[in-house]
């Protein structure tokens, strides 16, 4: 099988398991029996509360982009990564074998199954102390951190404002429904041919984490809420790796994606 084959199949898997992910139905039980008081419980917050949910997710992002990236790094080994990757892609232009292609999924699995850990254990504890706000910080630093190790995994880096955005609309993919969900998804893959094509026309990054800010809000809020409360706050806690995972399944999809169609370009 020759190269463009292998890509084309790869392709077509990675778009089998998108459009699994992107036509997900509800759970019938949370739809109508948990969701109805979750929103009841929403109705009931302040405006007050969710304008400082808001806030505190855009600084979060703010701290996140700014100044924690150097500090993410130092709990991974980036260049290992860098190179991992290196050899394996030159291993697929070399050998034309899906063997180097799938070193690359193994990797960026095996990043996302640790924060996954990391994540339940922060949220855990926190979440048994009554903390929920501050906790808004570490949660975004573990999802950015899954995130920046899938990017590495399948060559890509993380430190423009064109690909922080990128990063953004991922969240916003993962963490939407439906129509949404599915507006999102075009955008991602339309902002990643433009960026890996150079013809990337750019979005204001602020704006981008003001959304993703809002959104995250509105979908976290009740979770917060619990979170914030000791002892039953390990409920809400425990909602964080769940989101890592999905979150990272999403990323693991569109980082694939944008590298199968580049090599794909290349021929």
């Amino acid at each position: 099988m020759d190269k463009n084959q292998i890509l084309l199949k790869q392709l077509d898997n990675v778009k089998k398991r998108e459009n699994k992910f992107l036509d997900q139905k509800e759970n019938a039980f949370i739809k109508n029996s948990i969701k109805p008081t979750m929103d009841k419980l929403q109705d009931k917050v302040p405006r007050k509360f969710i304008s400082i949910l808001d806030t505190a997710f855009y600084k979060g992002f703010q701290f996140v982009f700014e100044k924690g990236n150097p500090l993410i790094e130092k709990t991974y080994d980036k260049e290992k990564m860098e190179l991992e990757h290196d050899l394996n892609n030159y291993a697929v232009d070399k050998y034309s074998s899906k063997k180097h292609i799938k070193k690359m999924d193994k990797q960026s699995n095996q990043s996302m199954a640790l924060n996954q850990s990391i994540s339940l254990i922060e949220g855990g504890i926190l979440g048994l102390l009554g903390i929920g706000l501050p906790d808004i910080p570490i949660f975004l630093s573990v999802i950015i951190r899954t995130i920046d190790e899938i990017a590495l995994s399948y060559g890509y880096q993380y430190d423009t404002d064109e690909e922080k955005a990128f990063i953004l609309y991922v969240i916003c993919g993962a963490m939407t429904k439906e129509e949404k969900q599915k507006e999102y998804d075009q955008k991602i893959d339309l902002i990643g041919m433009n960026i890996d094509s150079n013809t990337y026309e750019g979005l204001h990054l602020d704006d981008v984490m003001k959304e993703t800010s809002q959104l995250l809000s509105s979908t976290l809020l009740t979770v917060k809420l619990i979170q914030g409360l000791p002892i039953i706050g390990v409920i809400g806690g425990a909602i964080n790796p769940t989101i890592i995972s999905k979150v990272g399944k999403y990323a693991r999809l569109k980082y694939k994606k944008r590298y199968l169609l580049k090599k794909m370009d290349e021929l």
